[in-house]
């Protein structure tokens, strides 16, 4: 119960549990990228990374479920409505089924014909492709962890979710390295190994709700979806689906541009993506407990609690992100040497990786920030952000810095236009969520 306590204390003890959990699950696409590295090659290195926009593009609409029963679940859990939550917990169970299905039936056959829309290189093709499709066919692990676990989050359990994930990653990691290097399914094992242990982990998750019953009642009746509910669920987690939705099309709009720069440039970008993946983890982390402080808050009507708690958890943010900076300069060259044992790949990949790492601690005040507003129920002013900094930023400014500097030398431009376009979005975007948030209109959208 995080309207009582001290903010910093609640807010802290909340988020540790949820960090070590997200390290956790970026270990899944850490430990692909390893195994895939040292025991096939660059090549496949670069045809997992190349897969990851579009796979984030699949997943879109489950994290715009997640987002809104997270907002719904804390909020009903500060005001103790024990109806409203039971109907919004078994509505989005039913709904992530309905969507599964509907996916796995729309894009699978549209998979390969995206991947040669993005000038995806010959020679990373069917690794794309057979990857993408094994986690588009396991899709439902995939999406149900991340909605579960968000239930969990949003009753104030951020350890379960963490004790399970843990689980999961051991056998991410056994079963990486079985269908790898022993049975040598190449990067579709790798797939697979993801799969099985995002399925287990939700399961898991699943049975932990359905024991909480001194919260809310689960059973039969509530799994029916009821119109109230269901348009609640989207009309606060559209926003957020839409604005990874929005994140996604850049990254494949840029992806295109990356996969001109050839394999050597995009193996660099997977390598600095699994970086960039720990080094955002406390910002996400700061973010998604900030949604539940002030959810629970909001839905109490604690609103000079919730100001409180945002100053002190942006400030915890913006110093934990500060030391990684420190670190990513000071042990970069280290990091990229895990992935693989090209020296040409791990100095390109460190230089690229110097350009982004000031960048972090502006996200820190968006992602915090931005929790605050989520959890209070606006979800419309961090999609607006989002589309700002990405579409109308991000894109334009890579493109145009690669047009700009092609010389007979460069005929695609300088391969920097990536990392300067991502950190100008992320410096303006940190500016723009602190405007906005001081505005102080997310006060009057909490759920009536």
């Amino acid at each position: 119960d995080m309207t009582v306590g001290t903010p910093w204390k609640s807010i802290l003890s909340f988020t540790v549990p949820m960090l070590i959990g997200n390290i956790a699950q970026q270990l899944y696409s850490t430990v692909d990228s390893i195994v895939v590295g040292k025991y096939i090659g660059d090549n496949a290195l670069a045809a997992v990374g190349s897969s990851g926009p579009i796979l984030n593009m699949l997943l879109v609409l489950f994290i715009g479920i997640s987002a809104g029963a997270s907002i719904m679940v804390s909020q009903y859990f500060g005001a103790k409505n024990r109806e409203a939550l039971s109907h919004t917990i078994g509505n989005c169970i039913t709904v992530t089924a309905i969507c599964c299905a509907a996916l796995i039936l729309i894009m699978a056959p549209f998979i390969r014909p995206i991947l040669v829309a993005l000038n995806t290189p010959a020679s990373i093709l069917d690794g794309c492709a057979s990857y993408l499709m094994i986690c588009l066919v396991g899709m439902a692990g995939l999406a149900y962890y991340n909605i579960l676990s968000g239930m969990l989050r949003g009753l104030g359990d951020s350890f379960s979710a963490l004790i399970y994930l843990l689980v999961a990653t051991v056998i991410n990691i056994v079963l990486d390295i079985f269908f790898v290097a022993v049975v040598q399914m190449g990067v579709g094992g790798v797939a697979l190994a993801t799969v099985i242990a995002q399925i287990i982990s939700s399961i898991l998750c699943l049975i932990k709700l359905a024991r909480m019953r001194e919260y809310f009642d689960f059973g039969a009746k509530y799994l029916k979806p009821v119109g109230t509910y269901v348009k609640t669920v989207v009309r606060l987690g559209l926003p957020s689906g839409l604005t990874q939705m929005i994140f996604s099309s850049a990254m494949i709009i840029v992806q295109s541009l990356t996969n001109s720069f050839g394999e050597q440039f995009i193996a660099a970008n997977v390598v600095i993506m699994r970086v960039d993946g720990f080094a955002m983890m406390p910002n996400f982390s700061f973010g998604t407990a900030l949604t539940t402080y002030a959810g629970q808050n909001v839905g109490a009507g604690l609103y000079d609690r919730v100001t409180k708690g945002a100053k002190q958890g942006t400030l915890m943010a913006v110093v934990t992100s500060t030391v990684i900076t420190g670190a990513i300069l000071l042990f970069g060259k280290g990091l990229m040497g895990v992935f693989t044992d090209t020296q040409e790949l791990v100095t390109l990949s460190y230089n690229l990786m110097k350009i982004l790492a000031v960048g972090y601690i502006a996200v820190a005040v968006t992602q915090s920030l931005s929790g605050i507003m989520r959890g209070a129920g606006d979800t419309m002013t961090p999609m607006w952000i989002s589309l700002i900094t990405t579409i109308a930023l991000r894109v334009p400014i890579a493109y145009g810095i690669s047009l700009l500097t092609k010389t007979a030398e460069l005929p695609h431009g300088r391969q920097e236009c990536i990392q300067i376009s991502l950190l100008v979005s992320w410096l303006i975007g940190a500016l723009l969520t602190f405007i906005f948030y001081r505005m102080g209109k997310w006060k009057n959208k909490a759920i009536k």
